[in-house]
């Protein structure tokens, strides 16, 4: 029989509570769905097993790494016509407990796309309204999902999972350099391909008719200039990279850097572009944990897309650090994803997604929880720049470079390893697009003991002559 597919647009719709918003084409060839648009291929009934067998965005993710699911089409429309059914009913979606499974334990149901792209806001299909246990349909579409499966157990993981996730103390000096490793040292080659000649894996600054290019060393330099740099003083780039801010820097406002990141791979590409560029008298790159740096103080320090990687039990930690740091009037420029508060922030969990295959053990927390950390570790908050429409453009550059590039990138990692940044970067563009996600410039400053910010009244200008 050819008829996977329609039996599970029929499961998909009793869920949803609504028609299907993309075709799927299921491994027996057979289609369902709107004849328009992208559609989702599922390639082996081992798909629908592991979501069966981990209901939720982890299995569906193990299914994307090992090639089992693809999207034939625009990957952004498929993600977003998702986004904009469970989205748009937002409000609406009640709270399910743990009783969404068997008596018996037994899976529960089908979690979908949704749960997949929760970094991008997208909620797990288990929270939609009548998904109870209890309910006949409910069953009844578990029941065929069971039957569309096949036999049980799932296969093993992907071998791009995080799988030391569980060993030590989350956030330990070990544990953070493990993890850093798992994302970073994948490969220079790799990164070159992805993020362009800027290799500089932040927001960029985006104007109109802007490349990629200039948009990276605009930031670098709105960077530079909110931080006030001048000849000869002491910068410290904290999460360094692959030494991009270092060298502006040092290059164009003549400052000395010291940049430290936890990745070697990151650490020998940095400094070889600081002695290709004849800057190693201005730069020293080192592997070094920022909770080591011990040579304060600095004038100025910028942490760019490193906080986080902190966690939020260990944040005030990593502010009190900063600021001791600096010597009083000098500046920290935060640049750093948010989200959206929770109801209950108790309730939120790391999404399981970016957890096991992308950022291991990161952490987000809203700009207020930032804000407040930061001033309870002494510093005087003094501006907040919100750039979320710069990131959902600069991964949409990133993962059109990765497209372009899809040969090349398959080839220096893995084919597992090349799906799941396609998909992390296109389902996080449509979180900044939709405003589930942002990301700020926090510029903060270490008062003198007379409460000098040493900043000048009109701040915004950010005009190099002014600061």
């Amino acid at each position: 029989m050819t008829d996977a597919a329609p039996r599970l647009a029929v499961v998909a719709e009793r869920l949803l509570g609504a028609p299907l918003p993309v075709r799927v084409r299921a491994w027996d060839g057979s289609e369902a769905g709107p004849p328009d648009g992208p559609v989702l291929v599922i390639h082996d009934r081992r798909a629908v097993r592991r979501m069966l067998w981990r209901p939720g965005e982890l299995g569906l993710a193990r299914a994307w790494v090992a090639g089992e699911l693809t999207v034939e089409g625009d990957l952004f429309d498929l993600l977003d016509r998702v986004a904009g059914l469970l989205w748009e009913r937002g409000q609406e979606v009640p709270p399910v407990g743990p009783e969404v499974s068997t008596a018996q334990g037994a899976p529960g149901p089908l979690a979908a796309l949704g749960g997949l792209a929760r970094r991008a806001g997208l909620p797990a299909l288990s929270g939609l309204p009548g998904a109870r246990w209890r309910d006949p349909a409910l069953r009844a579409a578990a029941r065929e999902l069971i039957a569309l499966a096949g036999p049980l157990p799932p296969p093993a993981p992907p071998a791009e999972e995080a799988a030391y996730r569980r060993g030590g103390q989350r956030h330990s000096k070990s544990r953070d350099r493990r993890a850093v490793s798992h994302h970073y040292d994948v490969g220079n080659d790799f990164y070159e391909r992805v993020l362009g000649p800027s290799m500089v894996y932040s927001c960029a600054y985006w104007s109109p008719g802007s490349t990629l290019e200039e948009a990276q060393r605009d930031k670098l330099d709105l960077v530079c200039r909110k931080l006030a740099l001048r000849p000869g003083e002491r910068l410290l780039d904290v999460g360094c990279g692959w030494g991009s801010m270092a060298l502006h820097a040092a290059r164009e406002y003549g400052v000395r850097v010291t940049g430290v990141t936890l990745s070697r791979e990151q650490a020998a590409y940095a400094r070889k572009r600081v002695a290709d560029e004849g800057l190693t008298e201005q730069v020293d790159i080192r592997i070094q944990d920022y909770r080591d740096v011990k040579d304060g103080p600095y004038e100025a320090i910028s942490s760019i897309g490193m906080a986080e990687h902190v966690g939020a039990d260990r944040y005030r930690d990593y502010a009190r650090t900063l600021h001791t740091l600096l010597r009083p009037g000098g500046r920290l420029l935060n640049h750093q994803i948010a989200r959206r508060p929770e109801p209950d922030e108790e309730a939120y969990r790391i999404d399981e997604f970016i957890d096991a295959y992308v950022f291991p053990d990161g952490e987000l927390s809203p700009l207020g929880t930032t804000v407040g950390e930061l001033e309870r570790a002494g510093f005087e908050v003094r501006d907040v720049e919100a750039l979320r429409e710069h990131y959902g453009l600069t991964l949409r550059a990133w993962v059109a470079r990765l497209e372009e590039h899809w040969s090349e990138a398959v080839r220096l990692t893995s084919p597992g390893r090349a799906r799941v940044w396609q998909l992390y970067m296109a389902a996080c563009a449509l979180g900044f697009e939709r405003g589930r996600l942002g990301v700020n410039q926090v510029l903060a400053v270490r008062t003198t003991a007379a409460g000098d910010a040493r900043l000048p009244l009109r701040l915004r200008t950010w005009d190099a002559e002014t600061v």
